[in-house]
């Protein structure tokens, strides 16, 4: 079986404006990148559309039509401080959670080891009933309640190795003792979570790392912590939001990772998903915001994926 990759162009279309660091540069970096010809092995898939009932096992159903009624239709409007949506970003936020869904439905049918959705706009930060930090809907929330409702997946995991807390993830599975959510996140950083002691029901687990801290510290917090606690919860399906913005190259962080521990931790995931789930393991895009950085790194994640030598 082979890894998939699915992403849109409609991603592409989801215009935030001059300036703006969540850009369609991004996507348009990382793609440049994963269709090189050493990852001629990828299988690139279109991603579809959420459906509204698919975005509503995460968000409000009241939510979820509001927030795309009021999406412009043309022009450009701003949600909160951070957060600007086009006329291309209704399509572009159905895509993106969209390809979770899709890619999940792909592992578990068994037509690929595993998947890395290459998306836009974000996720992570949405929580249930808001939107805020790029992010309209929680994308890799939608995959993992797919994977438990529709799949009969019991025990659904979420590793999260952004250098922003994933707030709007914890928040949706605060009170769900089978989904599991792990982080590691410069703290104290944007959104001012992501706290040790915010735990949930002993089901989320916050790795905090201090401004300045590098490989050695985020390896100690995921072999220490992270991946212990996933291990002990012995999921049924790994999710991965994939950010690549803790990479010492990133101009809105201040952690000091590189491409090697991107490749590193990504393989200690998949190590620990073949043992607990024969390796079903879905990666979406979050942030990263250098696009040189963001490439490699997400290439690196890429090549871990599809068991490539780094």
């Amino acid at each position: 079986m082979s890894t998939l990759l699915i992403t849109h162009e409609a991603c592409l279309n989801h215009d935030t404006g001059p300036g703006h660091p969540e850009s369609p540069a991004r996507l348009a970096a990382v793609l440049r990148r994963l269709r090189t010809m050493e990852f001629a092995g990828l299988e690139e898939r279109p991603a579809r559309e959420a459906t509204v009932d698919e975005l509503a096992r995460v968000h409000p159903r009241a939510y979820v039509e509001a927030l795309l009624d009021g999406l412009p239709t043309r022009g450009m409007m701003q949600l909160d401080a951070d957060t600007i949506v086009s006329a291309g970003s209704k399509e572009a936020a159905l895509r993106a959670a969209g390809a979770v869904v899709q890619a999940v439905d792909a592992v578990m049918a068994g037509e690929a080891r595993n998947a890395f959705c290459a998306v836009r706009p974000p996720g992570h930060h949405a929580e249930p009933a808001s939107s805020m930090g790029f992010c309209l809907f929680n994308n890799v929330a939608v995959g993992a309640l797919h994977a438990k409702e529709v799949h009969g997946m019991k025990r659904v995991a979420v590793i999260d190795f952004d250098v922003h807390h994933g707030n709007g993830t914890q928040a949706a599975f605060w009170d769900e003792p089978d989904l599991f959510f792990a982080s590691t996140h410069q703290y104290p950083h944007y959104p001012n979570t992501g706290a040790r002691n915010e735990t949930g029901q002993g089901n989320i687990v916050n790795v905090p790392m201090r401004a300045g801290s590098g490989s050695p510290e985020f390896r100690h917090a995921m072999s220490e912590l992270v991946l212990p606690a996933l291990a002990e919860f012995s999921p049924d399906f790994v999710l991965i939001s994939a950010g690549f913005d803790a990479h010492a190259d990133d101009p809105l962080s201040s952690i000091d990772l590189h491409e090697l521990d991107y490749a590193w931790a990504t393989k200690e995931i998949l190590r620990i998903a073949r043992y607990a789930c024969e390796g079903r393991v879905v990666s979406t895009l979050e942030g990263g915001y250098d696009l040189v950085s963001l490439a490699e790194s997400s290439a690196a994640h890429v090549r871990a994926l599809m068991g490539l030598s780094s």
